[in-house]
């Protein structure tokens, strides 16, 4: 790159969380990395109607939660190519799309820009059909954000693809990418991962005792999902624990938790959102949670071992092989299970040891940064 600054777009579709908070991690990242040039990070969502916005990003959101059964055959679906080798469903949503983001495409088209970096297939497939139809000249690269690829995320032209895993790049490679246009970097991150934490620092400053091992719950920054149950689960292990449970944003199941006298055997702490996951994270032995990219990847970086339950079908029940196949999880297919499968697991402390170790070698606490550094490079100034 020349002295010139870059302007820089970072963006993401909020369709659940994980886009949204890569496309934050990459922000910070360049922040840190560039700090002089123009970076602003938007949800492309934002630049839309109401009608596009609710059917494209809260569809998905009352899909997960009423019917994922659902939300799993469209995930098979539109990892299909079309029988008669002319994906009209391509072509017809992408229409739907472009009518429907006017305001993002002028975006692109009436102010200068030197490089794209998404977070969700949208922006990308929009900018790809510009360069292809229009000859807008914006280089963009995508970062993927599950541990495997889907179709969708191929969307060309595009100068460079960042995936989680060498096998999600082979995944890419099967649709046409280019093995010299992707690199497995992990997925982005908040900056703060980067930085190691002495588990004993964090527990004194979250004031756990950790003379026990040290549960961590999450139920997303929205606190969804069966959470009474599976603290409810948690609070039947039979080995004494230290349990602490994120409610996110969700004040009522705050609430409905601290009214829940633990066993004697049981310390608890219920918590609200938090902007302290990595210390937290840090301090637990295990993290209990759905397999969502980004909070799988921040586990992994802090080298903390996971109970996953309920994974959604499709992206999410892939992460959970992924983790499963490499040795740093154990799955709960059933709540009913749950205390049983973690009571077995701290009673084998050699097996959790090595559920931790290979979280540890898995883990990619620096992947915002190796994104922006290797996207920096195909910037037009």
């Amino acid at each position: 790159m020349s002295a010139k600054q870059p302007r820089i777009l970072v963006l993401a579709a909020s369709v659940g969380a994980g886009h949204v908070r890569a496309a934050q991690a990459v922000e910070l990242a360049l922040r840190q990395t560039v700090p002089d040039a123009v970076v602003r990070n938007i949800d492309v969502l934002e630049l839309t109607n109401a009608p596009f916005r609710r059917l494209y990003g809260r569809a998905y959101l009352d899909l997960v939660n009423k019917a994922t059964h659902v939300l799993g055959y469209f995930y098979d679906l539109m990892d299909q190519p079309s029988k008669s080798g002319k994906n009209r469903r391509d072509r017809f949503r992408l229409a739907v799309e472009k009518l429907n983001l006017r305001s993002f495409i002028r975006l692109l088209e009436e102010e200068s820009w030197d490089l794209v970096i998404n977070t969700h297939f949208l922006p990308a497939e929009i900018i790809a059909s510009l360069r292809r139809k229009d000859g807008l000249n914006l280089p963009q690269v995508t970062a993927t954000t599950d541990f495997d690829t889907h179709r969708l995320w191929v969307n060309q032209p595009c100068d460079h693809y960042f995936t989680a895993t060498e096998e999600g790049a082979q995944y890419l490679h099967h649709w046409g990418v280019p093995k010299t246009d992707t690199t497995a970097t992990g997925i982005p991150i908040h900056p703060v991962f980067s930085t190691p934490k002495e588990r004993a620092a964090c527990c004194a400053k979250h004031r756990l005792k950790a003379d026990r091992p040290v549960v961590l719950q999450l139920a997303g920054g929205f606190g969804v999902g069966p959470i009474a149950h599976i603290y409810g689960a948690l609070l039947d292990v039979e080995v004494p624990l230290e349990v602490v449970v994120i409610a996110g944003r969700n004040e009522s199941a705050r609430e409905q938790l601290e009214k829940v006298k633990p066993p004697a055997r049981h310390r608890t702490k219920v918590m609200g959102f938090t902007a302290d996951i990595d210390e937290l994270m840090a301090a637990a032995d295990l993290v209990v949670s759905k397999p969502g990219g980004l909070t799988t990847s921040e586990t992994l970086a802090r080298g903390t071992a996971m109970v996953i339950v309920n994974p959604i079908p499709g992206q999410e029940s892939r992460n959970s092989d992924f983790l499963l196949e490499n040795g740093a999880a154990i799955k709960v297919n059933n709540v009913a299970t749950l205390s049983y499968k973690v009571t077995a697991l701290l009673r084998e402390p050699e097996r959790l040891a090595r559920l931790k170790e290979n979280a540890r070698r898995l883990g990619r606490p620096r992947a915002a940064f190796d994104v922006v550094e290797r996207a920096l490079k195909f910037a037009k100034v």
